[in-house]
């Protein structure tokens, strides 16, 4: 299991106060640093976050570079230059995940390929001119300055589109690209690899230590990638398959792709009991249990936090779910939407990775009055108690946590949610959730952003047996969500996608088959996917 610092929220405190998940300015001083007879001149090309960190030293500032004492501006690369780092971006639902150096270079010399031909480069007048300073100027009408906070907005009305922002600019509507393979969002990303690069230095400050810049814009010691996964039952078809090819072989072909997240959610709707029975792959009934054996998988996928709102959970009852809740104790497994008793039930959990507080919450929604959920007395998923959910949500956020709201919903047969689903998702959005999220679906399901949230309404199966249903594979297709967050703040969405096979074992979908799928939810979702992979 990665290392991580957990904690369990166990009741509301008094006297909550707001903090603010908005990633600051880097500062140096609430004083101003006495440089008398200095001035600063601070040039066009420098970005914003950089420029509030100068424009707080409280220097008098000078229109003219000559005047100036002190200047702030692109720099050679060198010691003491502050290294920033930007991203190629388009807006959310585009298809085309990566491209070459050679392709941006291209299109900033007028020469854009499909599917970018004819397409500007969107990009703040900042960092127009700094990408000028390292390129040279830009082919007429192969760039278009945006103002800053309105590039989102025009990249969406304007899809296809494309983009250049720094890297605390990235938002979760943006989709980031890779180049050559590197990402700035990915934990792997090498800057000396990566050309999106600009460094900005002082000049004249030599003798005013107090001056100092950033490192960079990016500290990947505040980076943390999450990933939240669909339905996981170890049973019936699954499990006899781990009987014969390994406790470990559903999980081989994307072990990789899970372990990579520094925080890796499961939810595991089946309880492990000793007493389980041998697994029948034809076993007509859906009373449902996993030997404690397969506790193993879960463990070797990297497995982090487990969600128990699931509608089976309770099916060999109280000492079946006693014995799983032990086995999580036992791993350092946090658990929530499930527990010991109602209480136990209800409380959050709490993930704090590189200075990121992530806060999991969830119920079961379906179980509520015809399948027994926890009580006072008894073991169970938790139920849903929406205004409750909600004011907990609102406290949480309010204490500076990211909050990942999850639900086991009534089961849909096709890509659309209810509408009392869309409501109440929406509503955990509206009480300050920066993710919502759909654990129930065998059918994975659309998606939005709304009011500062992604909501994805259901990711489909994980690990389970569903293959075709009515001469269709929709139950083998499945989303992984790899959720990125910095410093406080959530960055966005990385949609992983993949196809179960053999009743137990996902795989990475070909790009064909990625492209296809992306299409049709991209379009469920009343996006418009113009952007095709070449």
């Amino acid at each position: 299991m990665k290392k991580l610092h957990i904690l369990i929220i166990f009741s509301f405190l008094a006297g909550a106060c707001s903090v603010n998940q908005q990633s600051q300015p880097p500062t140096k001083s609430d004083t101003p640093i006495p440089l008398t007879g200095s001035s600063l001149w601070i040039s066009p090309s420098v970005p914003s976050h950089l420029r509030t960190l100068a424009e707080s030293w409280n220097i008098p500032q000078s229109s003219e570079r000559e005047t100036a004492t002190i200047q702030l501006d692109v720099a050679q690369v060198g010691s003491s230059s502050s290294v920033w780092i930007y991203a190629l971006v388009a807006p959310f639902p585009t298809l085309i995940e990566d491209v070459s150096f050679f392709d941006v270079q291209d299109a900033w010399n007028g020469s854009a390929r499909e599917p970018f031909a004819g397409h500007p480069l969107l990009m703040a007048e900042s960092t127009l001119r700094a990408l000028t300073a390292v390129w040279g100027e830009p082919a007429s009408g192969s760039v278009l300055s945006v103002a800053e906070g309105e590039l989102v907005d025009k990249a969406w009305e304007s899809m296809p589109a494309w983009g250049i922002v720094p890297f605390e600019s990235i938002e979760p509507r943006l989709k980031v690209l890779t180049i050559d393979g590197q990402s700035p969002i990915r934990k792997d990303f090498d800057a000396a690899e990566y050309p999106l690069v600009v460094n900005f230095g002082l000049t004249g400050a030599g003798q005013n230590p107090e001056l100092s810049l950033p490192a960079a814009n990016r500290d990947p010691s505040k980076l943390t990638t999450l990933i939240l996964t669909g339905v996981t039952a170890l049973t019936r078809a699954t499990a006899s398959r781990m009987e014969t090819k390994g406790v470990l072989y559903p999980g081989e072909a994307i072990r990789d792709v899970l372990r990579g997240a520094d925080v890796t959610h499961i939810s595991n709707e089946v309880p492990f009991y000793s007493n389980c029975p041998q697994p029948d792959p034809k076993q007509a009934d859906e009373v449902f249990c996993s030997s404690t054996r397969y506790m193993d998988l879960l463990t070797d996928v990297g497995m982090d936090v487990v969600e128990l709102t699931g509608n089976h959970f309770g099916d060999y009852g109280p000492e079946a779910m006693l014995e799983s809740l032990a086995i999580y104790d036992e791993h350092n497994i946090p658990h929530y939407g499930g527990g010991a008793d109602l209480n136990d039930s209800l409380k959050p959990a709490e993930v704090e990775h590189n200075g990121n507080k992530l806060a999991f919450i969830g119920c079961n929604e379906p179980d509520v009055g015809a399948f027994p959920t926890a009580t006072n007395e008894r073991p169970g998923a938790a139920p849903c108690d929406f205004q409750y959910m909600a004011e907990m949500v609102h406290y949480l956020s309010s204490r500076g946590h990211l909050v990942i709201a999850t639900f086991q919903w009534s089961e849909g047969p096709d890509p659309t949610p209810y509408p009392a689903q869309v409501e109440t998702f929406r509503r955990m959005a509206d009480a300050g959730a920066i993710i919502v999220n759909g654990s129930q679906a065998h059918v994975p399901q659309i998606m939005e952003f709304y009011s500062g949230a992604f909501i994805h309404y259901g990711l489909g199966n994980l690990f389970f047996d569903q293959m075709r249903t009515g001469g269709s594979d929709i139950t083998q297709k499945e989303f992984i969500d790899r959720h990125v967050f910095y410093d406080g703040r959530y960055l966005g969405v990385e949609l992983v996608t993949a196809y179960l096979e053999d009743y137990s074992r996902p795989r990475l979908m070909t790009p064909e088959e990625r492209a296809e799928f992306l299409a049709e939810y991209f379009e469920g979702s009343g996006w418009l996917a113009e952007i095709s992979a070449p």
